[in-house]
């Protein structure tokens, strides 16, 4: 199939509140423009620098997501385009964030990352982190961020009931302070668990491989 006919066969199967974000990284140009010649605007990178290059390169309505873990000394080259980083994991990150944010006059919209894998490699604030810093007073501190909800990635296991309780781990915590903290935004689910995501509350999936095929390295 198409990249055009992957992408049809996503759309047709996600529900209307649902948002799929096209996992791009690594991918040339041509294969990202035939997808946003079939309709899709918004795209997933995990490297600050490519994704750059493709924002230059491709038409100016695209949505560029970061989905990937960001080094700090690398924000500044994202703010001035980003529409959404889903990877921030730190205080540290949060205040390059804001710092860059106010140099471009922008207010950039962020997703929490919160760890709720049982595995070591998987970024993330621990559960508690994230739960304190909703609870307090700490993100009035960064006006030029805005916190709109929360992303993790389960574990990669073949036991649904380990991912299904990862992400309603998750779920919980988002439904807590969804309302007080304006939170509109819940980014779960990969090519390979987006079912479960979706069955606990899941907005937004990340989706490259069943959309692009087998990725290049």
């Amino acid at each position: 199939m198409s990249i055009a006919n992957n992408l049809q066969h996503f759309l047709d199967k996600l529900p209307s509140h649902v948002d799929l974000v096209a996992v791009s990284k690594t991918k040339p140009l041509e294969d990202l423009q035939e997808a946003y010649d079939a309709g899709q605007r918004i795209f997933g990178e995990n490297k600050i620098q490519e994704m750059a290059g493709k924002w230059e390169a491709l038409p100016k309505d695209i949505q560029w997501h970061m989905i990937g873990h960001v080094q700090t000394n690398k924000v500044k080259y994202m703010i001035p385009f980003v529409s959404l980083i889903h990877s921030v994991d730190r205080i540290k990150l949060l205040k390059e964030i804001e710092k860059q944010a106010k140099a471009h006059d922008r207010i950039v919209d962020v997703l929490l990352q919160v760890k709720i894998a049982r595995e070591e490699t998987k970024y993330g604030m621990p559960l508690q982190e994230a739960t304190a810093l909703l609870s307090g007073d700490e993100l009035q501190n960064f006006p030029h961020v805005r916190v709109v909800g929360l992303m993790g990635m389960a574990s990669f296991t073949d036991e649904p009931e380990q991912v299904a309780a990862e992400f309603a781990m998750l779920e919980g915590l988002y439904e807590r302070f969804r309302e007080s903290k304006n939170l509109n935004t819940l980014s779960m689910g990969m090519s390979g668990d987006y079912k479960i995501a979706i069955a606990h509350g899941s907005t937004m999936i990340r989706v490259g491989s069943a959309i692009f095929g087998a990725r290049n390295y």
